[in-house]
């Protein structure tokens, strides 16, 4: 048995935006008591993480480490047809991921305490983003 649904969420530039929630609901509606959800993005300039939920900072430092890892701008990048962020953008979404698998227990999310799955824009301007959430059980 398997459900699949697509969401969209707004972002505002780079940061995280969490979407916990709105996967927890997609699980429920399948009626899937016991399998995966994946949660997949249909764009190569952000990704979908499973992080701390509770201490805001821990993202804030997530940017920080991105800054290191891609940053913008850098001159030997040869892909910034659309600005000094598009291949950090997209060298990010490699090294972050584009999807993440979570069980699902009892028709529900089985995250651990302090997990949450977010949405990581890694554009500077805001954009609109579409994510696939599928269930199989």
């Amino acid at each position: 048995m398997s459900h699949q649904q697509t969401i969209e969420t707004s972002t505002n530039g780079r940061g995280t935006t969490e979407i916990t929630a709105e996967v927890a609901r997609i699980v429920r509606a399948s009626h899937i008591e016991t399998g995966l959800v994946n949660v997949f993005v249909l764009h190569t300039s952000c990704s979908v993480i499973l992080t701390e939920n509770a201490d805001p900072t821990v993202r804030r430092d997530l940017e920080t480490l991105a800054l290191r890892w891609a940053p913008d701008g850098d001159s030997a990048y040869r892909h910034d047809s659309e600005g000094d962020d598009d291949m950090a953008a997209h060298g990010r979404n490699i090294l972050a991921g584009s999807s993440i698998t979570v069980p699902v227990s009892n028709g529900d999310l089985k995250l651990g305490t302090w997990q949450g799955i977010y949405l990581w824009e890694h554009r500077t301007f805001s954009h609109r983003r579409r994510i696939v959430v599928t269930v199989i059980g």
